[in-house]
């Protein structure tokens, strides 16, 4: 069984304000994901990518378990999450 290494991250003060992204573009290869995040605002066709995130298929996967994951913890404290057009189940 593979022990758990505890990683101490810092965040730098830059990022600690963060990207505020309502966008995501998403392309892949078999070797790569990118994830492209960008903010579009009503009235405004342009927009601009503010951050791009490269990464490989197995830590895709290992990021879509930990949203999937946190995303069952939020909704359990504070309720179902609502999406424009989803399913109504979801």
């Amino acid at each position: 069984m593979q022990q758990r290494q505890q990683i101490n991250v810092e965040v730098g003060p830059v990022e600690a304000e963060g990207i505020y992204s309502n966008l995501a573009l998403i392309v892949h290869s078999p070797q790569e994901f990118v994830i492209d995040f960008a903010r579009i605002t009503p009235g405004n066709p342009k927009t601009k990518v503010y951050a791009r995130i490269i990464m490989t298929p197995a830590h895709a996967k290992m990021l879509q378990n930990a949203l999937e994951e946190n995303v069952k913890k939020f909704e359990s404290t504070f309720g179902a999450i609502k999406v424009p057009g989803g399913d109504e189940k979801n």
